[in-house]
């Protein structure tokens, strides 16, 4: 009795490795663009934002980043930032799934460093947005100073730690593409 696969499974099995293998490129590509804008939204507050607001005075500044924080709760926002972590986590499978160890590692550090920057806006960013918010309206808020001073300089830290996480897994998806890309890579 043969223990060799049938041939239509074989077949089978090749035609959805081809697949795989043919949606791989887009997906890293994909989670190369999600994971640039996310960086690049981090990096915007980083060195233009926040430095723009801390300038102003403090009825300015808690009242820009309340309008801030509601704007960005929006369904193309909740695209990328989800996206950022999900695109790494498919190419990881179909990368893995295709052999590809090299750059499967270097998909797979991008979306845990993305999962790092994550954590951290559930962990900091978060909860002092919601913090903002419960100041209530401004026309309400009596100590702006203590509202920005409980606020600002943490939010700002894990912003910039954001960026970085961001940035190094943006730096590893362009290794990743690039290992890819390889026909040594196979």
């Amino acid at each position: 009795m043969s223990t060799a696969p049938a041939p239509a499974v074989t077949a089978a099995t090749a035609a959805a490795a081809a697949a795989s293998s043919r949606a791989t490129g887009p997906v890293l590509a994909t989670a190369a663009t999600a994971m640039g804008l996310m960086s690049g939204l981090f990096f915007a507050f980083d060195v233009s934002v926040m430095p723009g607001l801390a300038a102003g005075d403090d009825r300015t500044y808690v009242t820009a980043m309340q309008h801030i924080n509601t704007a960005i709760t929006n369904p193309v926002f909740g695209a990328v930032f989800v996206g950022a972590l999900a695109m790494p986590a498919v190419g990881t499978w179909l990368l893995h799934r295709s052999g590809q160890r090299a750059a499967t590692l270097w998909t797979a550090v991008a979306a845990l460093l993305y999962l790092a920057a994550l954590v951290l806006t559930g962990a900091v960013n978060i909860p002092l947005n919601d913090r903002l918010a419960a100041a209530g309206d401004p026309a309400g808020i009596t100590d702006f100073a203590a509202v920005r001073a409980a606020f600002a300089p943490t939010w700002t830290t894990a912003n910039i730690a954001r960026t970085v996480l961001c940035t190094a897994a943006l730096a590893a998806l362009t290794r990743a593409l690039l290992v890819h890309r390889r026909p040594a890579a196979r």
